[in-house]
């Protein structure tokens, strides 16, 4: 047995019809024929059913198309890897994200790249946003997945684009007098003392004000308590009944001492976080380019 017989089989099993699959494969029919008559006295049991029109296939013939479509897949592949590979697509790709975002898809589309990319090894640094957009800049990381908090669209020499919009929760301590509501606005959250989760390292930024103009529409100014960008801290302070927080939605508690915490949606236009990805327009490396092509980027 080998792959031009699988191929063919498929290709028989598809077109229903032995004549197509030769047209397909530009061979004569008799060619064709003889490679699955050859396939067949391999596995030792009839695949197809030539009496009727189209060809159709036995039960065994039908175990087999679908085992043969995913070893073909595997082999193309494997394939395009080695090829890649040949071609210098290996290295390090240096990703840097914003804290609390690896609790979101991103580790899942890391763990797809690297096993369609093994050569080129992806070094994570989860960083502040401000270090994010410096150490892009600077060329300390290739590529970043940021909560924007220095209005990256202003630099020229960069590309941005929001590859998610994530909700966002209030969180709170599971006996508060909110915590059994379906979802929750901002007025809402009026007269609680707010745990401010912050994009920014400094608690200052365009990113903070962004979110402050959202309660100020609603009416008010918040009380805060604490600016954080540490998701991991915010919520063992709400869980210990100090304050509440609006977090985004890839936050949950995940460890002991965060289990009194409850998310709640948060309703109103703009309640979201916008996840940015950005890299410089300069940098021609074939692994970026890979790695933005897997996230349909580019």
């Amino acid at each position: 047995m080998n792959l031009n017989q699988l191929r063919y089989f498929v290709s028989v099993a598809e077109s229903g019809s032995f004549t197509r699959a030769a047209a397909n494969h530009y061979i004569s029919q008799t060619a064709i024929t003889q490679q699955i008559h050859a396939l067949e006295e391999h596995v030792g049991v009839t695949l197809l059913h030539r009496n009727t029109r189209p060809v159709s296939l036995t039960p065994a013939g039908k175990v087999l198309l679908k085992e043969a479509r995913e070893i073909l897949s595997r082999m193309d592949a494997a394939l395009q890897r080695t090829r890649d590979a040949s071609t210098g697509l290996e290295g390090e790709l240096r990703l840097g994200y914003t804290k609390g975002y690896e609790h979101s898809d991103l580790p899942r589309h890391l763990r797809s790249f690297h096993r369609e990319y093994p050569n080129v090894r992806v070094s994570c640094y989860r960083c502040d946003t401000d270090m994010l957009a410096a150490g892009l800049l600077s060329g300390a990381y290739d590529v970043i997945f940021t909560w924007d908090s220095t209005n990256l669209h202003q630099e020229e020499s960069l590309i941005c684009q929001v590859i998610e919009r994530v909700p966002l929760r209030v969180a709170l301590y599971a006996g508060h007098p909110l915590a059994r509501r379906k979802e929750l606005t901002r007025r809402d959250l009026s007269q609680e003392n707010i745990l401010f989760m912050s994009p920014s390292g400094t608690g200052d930024s365009f990113g903070d004000a962004f979110y402050i103009q959202l309660y100020q529409q609603a009416g008010y100014q918040p009380n805060i308590l604490l600016r954080s960008n540490d998701i991991e801290s915010i919520l063992m302070m709400v869980a210990a009944e100090e304050g509440i927080s609006i977090v985004p939605e890839y936050s949950h508690p995940w460890d002991i001492g965060t289990e009194n915490v409850t998310l709640i949606p948060l309703a109103g236009e703009n309640e979201n976080e916008e996840i940015l990805i950005a890299w410089r327009k300069n940098d021609t490396s074939l692994a970026l380019q890979h790695f933005l092509r897997s996230l349909s980027i580019g």
